[in-house]
């Protein structure tokens, strides 16, 4: 009796972000048979409340993955990875399934106020999660559902209440079981100690947050079970955050790479091994733990990327895609400085409550370039405070929405003093997620853009004002100046 030839899978590659949920399959050879994009709505409440519908995050993955399975060979069965925001977080009934409060962003910050009561806990925090203490992370909006959300108290009472990232929630809504949440997203709640890679009962304690309420703590490559109500055999075997795939975009994550993911916020990442890392005012994050073994990076965050550049060309009444075309195309233009603190003013600095703002006068496309231009001073800040660890980092490769801008690519290049590197593929989420898989993505590195740096005195010397206007209100990181540049 002939035994038959088990085929290799296809893979599929899931991402849900704050502007839509893809899907992505491929081949068993590598080839794309399919993608699918539906947009999401995001709701903005005042300038510290940033939601999403659980219910429509979730329907519009599972519409995503419906549409791209009717093109997978008949009878081949698929292997899913996904890719959801971090920090992002929700409420639901474990039994039901049901969403009792909305997704509370990532970029939400609405807890802020009470959060400052555990200011004198913020050392033994960060030793515990290797995180600042920020409203940005998990534990402060969980402390608000509980605190506002009349609807928990009943389920609560019934042992069914679940407070957890978005991640475990739509794992459990795809394929059911209990609860589970992967590293990468479960350590940003910052109730997740990053030695033992559990939760912490000292955090649990100090947030007010039962354990019960929590998903069980696993690895990464989990077996997370089928998907259900899909059309071909698809299991989901690999469940991270969105930026955390970054680092695997060329293959094994190494430190002599700093990547730069620009969408929404900006993620500057260098991977440290199998050990966390602690620099001054950047963040020690876990990327994956389980068959791939176990990665961490230091993470510098710009929450001000694509957000400030949508905000302040809706406050210019401006077409935004008009104004990159007509930054790109202008030989010569002076910014007007601008204040970067759009959702909070990250790393390496974390001051929260500022607002921002220009500083001078000038066109419409003089004031958005200055917003350009300070997501570079953004950026390079981070990539300094980097180039402490040795060895010295070869590369800062760009990736995301905004790196097909020229004209904040050079600048950056300018700044730092060394070349900086595009990909001829931007989805850095999906293709990381492909790697971690499984595939080889070579050929995602084939072709690059390189931007060799200039000598751009003008430029240097804005950022300096710039780290000026910083220190006049008091806010100073550990390594910024530009004579550590390059």
């Amino acid at each position: 009796m002939t035994t038959p030839v088990q085929k290799a899978p296809c893979l599929l590659a899931l991402d849900q972000g704050g502007h839509a949920s893809r899907a992505f399959l491929w081949s068993a050879t590598g080839e794309l048979l399919a993608q699918h994009e539906v947009a999401v709505a995001t709701r903005r409440i005042g300038e510290d409340r940033v939601e999403h519908d659980a219910g429509e995050l979730l329907a519009t993955l599972r519409h995503a993955i419906d549409v791209v399975l009717v093109r997978a060979p008949p009878g081949q069965q698929v292997l899913a990875g996904l890719a959801t925001q971090r920090s992002s977080i929700v409420a639901w009934d474990r039994d039901s399934g049901l969403p009792l409060s909305p997704v509370l962003s990532w970029q939400d910050r609405r807890n802020a106020r009470w959060l400052e009561g555990l200011r004198a806990q913020e050392s033994r925090i960060r030793a515990l999660t290797g995180l600042p203490l920020t409203a940005h992370y998990g534990a402060s909006k969980m402390r608000w559902c509980l605190q506002h959300l009349d609807a928990l108290g009943p389920v609560q009472a019934n042992g069914t209440l679940v407070l957890g990232p978005l991640s475990s929630y739509l794992v459990q809504g795809l394929c059911g079981g209990a609860p589970r949440v992967d590293p990468a997203n479960a350590s940003r709640t910052q109730l997740w100690d990053i030695a033992t890679r559990d939760w912490s009962s000292e955090l649990l304690s100090l947030f007010g947050i039962d354990a019960r309420c929590l998903p069980q703590s696993v690895d990464s490559d989990a077996d997370f079970g089928e998907i259900r109500g899909v059309s071909t055999a698809t299991r989901l075997r690999l469940v991270t955050g969105d930026q955390s795939t970054v680092p695997f975009l060329f293959g094994p994550p190494s430190s002599e790479d700093i990547f730069v993911n620009l969408g929404t916020g900006a993620f500057v990442q260098r991977a440290t091994g199998a050990e966390p890392v602690h620099l001054a005012g950047l963040l020690s994050s876990i990327l994956c733990s389980g068959r791939l073994g176990t990665h961490f990076c230091v993470e510098g965050t710009v929450n001000g990327a694509g957000s400030a550049t949508a905000l302040v060309a809706k406050g210019l009444g401006r077409d935004e895609p008009g104004l990159w075309r007509d930054l790109e195309s202008a030989a010569a233009i002076v910014p007007v400085p601008y204040f970067n603190a759009v959702s909070g003013l990250g790393s390496p600095f974390w001051a929260s409550h500022l607002h921002s703002g220009f500083l001078g006068d000038g066109s419409p496309l003089q004031h958005f370039a200055g917003v350009v231009e300070s997501i570079a001073f953004l950026l390079a800040a981070n990539v300094i405070a980097m180039r402490v660890m040795n060895p010295a980092p070869q590369r800062v490769v760009l990736t995301g929405g905004l790196s097909r801008s020229g004209w904040l690519c050079q600048r950056l290049a300018d700044l730092l003093g060394g070349p900086v590197t595009v990909p001829s593929v931007r989805e850095a989420t999906v293709h990381g997620l492909r790697q971690m898989l499984g595939v080889d993505s070579t050929l995602v590195a084939a072709a690059t853009t390189d931007y060799p740096p200039r000598d751009n005195p003008a430029l240097r010397a804005r950022y300096e004002r710039w780290l000026d206007e910083l220190a006049g209100r008091g806010i100073r990181a550990a390594i910024t100046s530009s004579t550590q540049l390059g």
